[in-house]
């Protein structure tokens, strides 16, 4: 292994230099095709944005009206979201008046703005993988044209990149810190300040913009230990010193914020899903994003990287370096708990890395391969590509179809009808105890009780213990709410389905007929004043809430609204 790589005949013979003139105009058009790809994907998902999405638009609403972290206006200050990066650029939008305000070009800005800002971070993703490939072949183009059709093709990538959430900018960042370090690996700058510096700033923003991408800190070191010889790595202590250093200072102080403002050393989001140790059974889930992807293409994404990597020792140690943060990125997906919502949402880098690295060696092995064996590889790509294509296909329809817990369903559905309700029964003051409060904390005017306790600490802790009996207590003595929400695993999980203190304290509303999904909305009995408005309340519940929820799908195609407010009543429906 060597540091600095000879100039290899077949490749650009200025490595690392800027593109000038004409060789600008295939660039600029790689990307431009690439994103649009994605684009084109994206917008067969239409309006549609994921309702936890919601929770970072309210904190990112509240902060830029100055209310601090809070997810509602006069709530206490918890630490509901877990992506700071990415709800500092909606708080920057709204503060643009880019965001939360109304419509741009007649689309609802918090449909249009987050989605824009996905779309850049995949046109990043595209860059990245051309300067990589600008290093290795004449053609980067090519390369990045093929990143952006094999990411377009899944649908586990755009349906997350464009689901209001952070996994846009994640993906970016990851990819951008595996680029530079196989740059530096390629051009003998490993050991380089600016390089270790870049390689831990890169690794802390990925942390501030998933609690799991603090793994990225790992990179740097294991691409120095893994590439360079012993000798080397011994002059670059200091190098690993400096970019623990470059990713410890904005980490470490967001966590030491963290903890003064809220008293916690994580999210409370990480308290409420009780993310623990990881077991190394845990290790086998990286097998889920095979059989996803399937594993003829799998098999051949692995020998094609074989093949680049035994051209030669300078190509090796380059690829090396990708790997390592596609394998950080695996480990990272392994580890953290499982996520009920469809489409592999904690997958997202894995994809990126996986398109990049995948596009390189393909490269790699097609220009160092004769004739004949560039058509046998390219007819096994095309044959292990297909199944996965057809599968992607379908999946990626099914979620179009069925797509997660639309935000919009969420604002009409617990903040719009519960508005509702309480304008009904003249309620001024009193809180509402439901488990899904994006959309809702963006339309209540009542605060809103977290049963799922990502916004609640009190909640969250109870969780953490397992003490869902100090749940109960919590609730029918010290928070009283004036109305409850649950249905499906929200009864039986916490027992509020068949607490006694339920029946005898709350009058019911809206009740789901089936016995095993026994739930629905409930009010307390001394919120109601009179039968007049008890019936008032059940008139409207029978007349609006299954019209709501029958058509919790069809918000992807059309929206709930120019904006989201406290207060508002008007449902939208069909």
């Amino acid at each position: 292994m060597v540091i600095a790589p000879p100039v290899q005949p077949a490749l650009r013979a200025d490595p690392g230099k800027p593109l000038r003139g004409p060789s600008r105009l295939p660039a600029v058009a790689a990307v431009l095709a690439g994103t649009a790809m994605i684009g084109w994907r994206a917008a067969q998902y239409g309006n549609w944005i994921v309702d936890d999405a919601a929770i970072t638009f309210a904190y990112a609403r509240n902060l830029a009206e100055g209310l601090g972290p809070v997810a509602q206006p006069g709530v206490p200050a918890v630490e509901g979201f877990s992506n700071p990066t990415w709800t500092a650029l909606l708080a920057i939008g709204r503060l643009l008046g880019l965001f939360d305000r109304g419509t741009l070009f007649g689309i609802p800005d918090y449909v249009l703005f987050p989605k824009a800002l996905a779309l850049l971070c995949c046109a990043g993703v595209l860059v990245a993988c051309h300067v990589a490939a600008s290093l290795v072949t004449r053609r980067p183009w090519l390369t990045t044209l093929a990143a952006g059709a094999a990411l377009t093709a899944v649908p586990s990538f755009v349906v997350w990149c464009f689901s209001g959430l952070e996994n846009s900018l994640f993906a970016l960042v990851v990819t951008c810190l595996a680029v530079v370090a196989f740059r530096a690996v390629l051009l003998g700058r490993l050991l380089s300040p600016k390089v270790a510096v870049a390689a831990g700033l890169l690794a802390a923003a990925a942390a501030l913009t998933r609690p799991d991408g603090a793994i990225y800190a790992f990179a740097y070191p294991l691409i120095v230990l893994v590439t360079l010889r012993r000798a080397t790595i011994t002059r670059g202590i200091r190098h690993l010193l400096l970019s623990s250093a470059a990713f410890a200072v904005p980490f470490g102080g967001y966590v030491l914020w963290r903890y003064l403002e809220f008293g916690r050393l994580v999210a409370n989001t990480a308290v409420a899903k009780d993310q623990g140790v990881p077991e190394v059974q845990q290790l086998t889930r990286a097998g889920e994003l095979v059989q996803y992807a399937g594993a003829p293409a799998v098999l051949v994404l692995m020998v094609t990287v074989g093949l680049a990597m035994s051209r030669s020792s300078w190509w090796r140690d380059g690829m090396i370096a990708l790997l390592v943060v596609l394998g950080l990125a695996l480990l990272a997906y392994a580890v953290i708990n499982p996520d009920w919502m469809g489409q592999y949402r904690f997958a997202t880098p894995v994809w990126a890395l996986a398109a990049v690295t995948g596009s390189l060696a393909a490269t790699e092995a097609l220009r160092g391969t004769g004739a004949r064996g560039r058509v046998v590889l390219s007819i096994a790509l095309v044959v292990a590509l297909l199944p996965s294509g057809v599968a992607f296909a379908a999946a990626g329809g099914k979620f179009r179809d069925t797509p997660t817990l639309p935000m919009c369903f969420i604002a009409d559905r617990f903040g719009r009808v519960f508005n509702q309700y309480a304008d009904i029964l003249g309620v001024r003051q009193g809180s509402i105890l439901e488990p899904d409060l994006g959309g809702s904390s963006l339309t209540s005017r009542l605060p809103i009780v977290d049963l799922a306790g990502l916004v609640d600490g009190k909640i969250a802790d109870m969780y953490h213990d397992h003490d869902m009996a100090a749940l109960r207590e919590h609730v029918f003595e010290d928070v009283r709410p004036t109305f409850i929400h649950f249905r499906m695993y929200w009864g039986p999980a916490t027992g509020l389905s068949t607490d006694p203190r339920l029946f005898a304290d709350y009058e019911p509303i809206y009740t789901y007929p089936a016995p095993a999904d026994f739930g629905g909305d409930f009010v307390r009995k001394d919120a109601v004043h009179s039968p007049e408005q008890l019936a008032a309340l059940r008139a409207y519940a029978a007349e609006t809430v299954p019209v709501v929820e029958t058509h919790i799908y069809t918000w992807p195609r059309r929206t709930c609204g120019d904006t989201l407010e406290p207060g508002q009543t008007t449902v939208a429906l069909p």
